[in-house]
Order: C-alpha cells, then structure tokens, then sequence
C-alpha cells in the first residue's frame, strides 16, 4: 500500500517536553522535602497522575492538579497554602516555557512535505499544544493539525480518513510506543517510533518486535529515506 499521509507526534518528537515536567518535579521534590522523600514523592505523584489522566488529560494543567493532590496527601492536609501557590506558579512557568525544536524536526518535515499530506497529531491541553505550534515555526508546513484527548486506534482510524484514504495509506511517527506506535499499527498504519532520551513513565511499552508496520529510528533525519522505501 502507498502512504499519502503522515502523522507526527509533537512532544519530545518535535521538540523538548519531558525535560520541563522532570526540572518542575525536581522543584516539587524541594518543596515537600520535609513531608517526603523524593523517590516515595515520586511514585505517589506518578499514582495521582495515573489515576487523574482519565479525568484532567494529558498535559501541564492535569500535572499540576496532580502536584497538588499529592501536596495534600502526603502533608495529610498540613501543606502551607504558600507551597501550594509555588506549585501553580511552576505550572504557569511550564506553560510559558520557550520551544526548542529537536535536531533534524525541521529538515524531516520540509523533505516530506508537498509529497505527503502532513499532519500534526498531538495530546494535551489545547491552549498549550496550539502556543507550542506557533512558536515552533513549523505550522505552515502541517496540512492540518489535529489536538485530541487520547491516542487510540479509533482516533487514528478517524484522523487517517479525514486526511487521507485511511490509516492502511498512512504512517505515524513519535517518542511514544504506547501512543504513537502501537494504535496505529492496530488502526492498521505504520507506527515508527522515534526515541526521545526522556520518556514520560506512563507512556511506555513494549515494542512490536518483528511487526511488518514497525520501525525505529535513532532521529527523524532517518525518516524521509524510510518513507521512500515503504513507497
């Protein structure tokens, strides 16, 4: 099957995310030094993100509810209201982080586009996602931008149809197994993982070892030759 479209992740594939999320916990781990150690922190806000992400989404809004709930839990309720308001002021400061585009994002994007229909298919908050875009420099060169609330095959199968002739004719890349690579072959696309060095704990899985619709890449510089060859 010829591919007409391709979707890209945007988040620690087109550029830095993750790296905010870890620097704010670090500072979160400060915060609540005297009520918990950083690694039992950790887990406990990894379980309220866990149990939140069906409720809030994906994104900065959802991490810093999170933050905030485990403030209270592990404190059990003796939090100061001060740390409370330093932790919505780093939710705000990861809203207005600037963007740094990952090596070869730009060269990858601009070799494909005008031979593929280019789609951005991202997670998270709206408000956020659609800033990050702009600021990246890279919108002009999507053909459509598509913001959701989840990555399953549903979507992909939708998202592929409206922008193409279907997810069979169509190629998805990311950092995240879980969401980029494995509902999109299971859509019936390629699924093309694309590692990033920090990966948020709830994304990962395993990979697809020996499926005909996977690939992995050390960098999107790799992707335009990988394209060709699939036709």
């Amino acid at each position: 099957m010829t591919l007409s479209t391709i979707g890209f992740d945007a988040d620690d594939t087109l550029w830095h995310n993750e790296r905010f999320f870890q620097l704010t916990q670090a500072h979160f781990a400060a915060l609540l030094a005297e009520h918990a150690p950083s690694d039992h922190l950790a887990e406990r806000l990894l379980a309220a993100e866990r149990r939140n992400v069906g409720q809030y989404g994906f994104g900065v809004k959802g991490f810093t509810l999170s933050m905030i709930e485990t403030a209270i839990e592990v404190s059990e309720g003796r939090v100061p209201a001060a740390v409370i308001s330093e932790i919505i002021a780093a939710g705000r400061e990861m809203l207005a982080h600037p963007i740094e585009l990952l090596p070869q994002a730009r060269a990858a994007i601009e070799a494909l586009a005008g031979h593929y229909t280019l789609v951005l298919v991202t997670k998270g908050d709206l408000l956020d996602q659609e800033r990050k875009l702009a600021q990246s420099g890279l919108g002009d060169l999507f053909d459509a931008v598509e913001i959701v609330s989840d990555k399953r095959a549903a979507v992909y199968r939708t998202v592929f149809t409206r922008h193409g002739s279907g997810p069979q004719h169509g190629l998805m890349v990311g950092n995240s197994l879980k969401s980029d690579v494995l509902p999109m072959i299971e859509a019936g696309g390629w699924g093309v993982h694309v590692p990033h060095e920090q990966t948020w704990a709830l994304e990962h899985a395993e990979p697809p070892q020996n499926h005909p619709r996977f690939a992995e890449l050390p960098d999107l510089g790799a992707l335009p030759a990988l394209i060709a060859r699939i036709g």
